[in-house]
């Protein structure tokens, strides 16, 4: 969450206007709430005698209709592999995703359970360890459904800006291949001309891609979450019963989705630079329920350390050029490249960063035999 909106909120009247044109809703009567996440605008909007919707809203430069019904297919087949997630409603003519003007919409019914994190800022430690461990378990699940799909990658037919991937750190050298990237992206040139990034990537960043690029020809591609943190999940108790927001999901391989699911939610990233920012347990507990589901390999242990101070690389470029250029936020972007492009990277060098990047083999290692704090009976 943040503390002000990018988009304006979704109305009535616009709410009316476009659930129109999908299945089985009933006339809109009234917007009860509106998101305060960036990057789009969302609302979850009461009906007559039908219960509610969530309503979705994005600028079409940052989803088109394709864009979004590619990840709106991921959704459906694990859907149909009993994953506990939302699929999105059709419209009259049968997409999952409408275009009106400048703006794109996707539109889902409420998912079942209870929405602990829904006013925790993003991206910090789950509030126990054992539901770290439960929302361990639920990305093992994910993850072993997601091996079998085909579908491509966000990028193939088109720029994919704000997703959770790896197009450029995972090839085998990082600068002529963010170059490429960055070329690519819409609103991404100026709002880097006038930034040395090629040299602060190169001292900040490419050390770390050193070590990631042996580990390159080892990778199954696979289709990931993207954004995994307690914000996007709903609970019973200790258990995830739905998992929300595929909107940073991409094909990647899951040593890299569960990089970014470590990266989101054993970091108290906000309490930084104190010391203490680090949540052993759960990220302890948070691999156990993961590999007890789902055991690592080897070379996939290695990877998961190796993508750990990469994962943000790609996402945090897009929310660089986002900020300066699409919502005009130049604080907002000066963040977006010093705090987190670089200042993550640089907090895995030192201090407490390189102590997580240490003790994180030992402990994948460990989790493989389960978590002793947990009674699974």
């Amino acid at each position: 969450m943040q503390g002000k909106r990018d988009w304006p909120c979704l109305t009535l009247e616009e709410s009316t206007e476009v659930l129109e044109f999908f299945q089985g809703i009933a006339r809109p009567c009234h917007v009860a709430w509106h998101s305060m996440r960036p990057f789009s605008a969302v609302a979850r909007v009461q009906l007559e005698g039908q219960g509610e919707c969530l309503l979705k809203r994005h600028h079409v430069t940052l989803r088109s209709v394709k864009s979004l019904e590619n990840e709106h297919n991921f959704v459906k087949y694990l859907y149909h592999r009993d994953l506990a997630v939302s699929p999105p409603l059709r419209t009259h003519d049968g997409h999952t995703a409408l275009q009106m003007g400048d703006w794109t919409y996707e539109v889902f019914l409420p998912a079942k359970g209870a929405d602990f994190y829904r006013d925790v800022m993003s991206w910090r430690p789950y509030f126990s360890s054992q539901q770290a461990y439960g929302a361990g378990k639920a990305l093992g699940a994910l993850h072993l459904a997601a091996a079998d799909y085909a579908g491509p990658a966000r990028c193939e037919e088109e720029p994919a800006p704000l997703v959770s991937g790896m197009q450029a750190i995972g090839q085998p050298e990082l600068i002529p291949a963010l170059r490429q990237w960055v070329a690519r992206q819409p609103y991404m040139l100026p709002a880097l001309v006038n930034r040395a990034w090629e040299r602060d990537v190169q001292d900040v960043l490419v050390p770390f891609h050193q070590a990631l690029q042996p580990l390159l020809p080892h990778i199954v591609p696979a289709w990931g979450h993207g954004d995994w943190h307690g914000s996007n999940l709903l609970w019973n108790m200790d258990s995830v019963c739905s998992i929300l927001d595929f909107g940073m999901a991409d094909r990647t391989c899951a040593p890299f989705d569960l990089a970014v699911a470590l990266e989101r939610a054993v970091v108290d990233w906000l309490a930084l630079p104190v010391v203490g920012g680090i949540a052993w347990e759960q990220a302890e507990a948070f691999l156990a329920g993961y590999q007890s589901v789902r055991q690592l390999s080897d070379v996939e242990c290695r990877q998961v350390v190796a993508f750990l101070p990469l994962v943000h690389v790609e996402f945090a470029l897009s929310e660089v050029g986002y900020y300066a250029t699409l919502v005009k936020d130049p604080a907002s972007a000066e963040v977006a490249y010093t705090d987190y492009l670089l200042g993550h990277g640089r907090w895995f060098a030192y201090g407490e960063g390189k102590m997580l990047l240490d003790k994180l083999p030992a402990m994948l290692r460990r989790t493989r035999r389960g978590w002793s704090q947990h009674d699974d009976t």
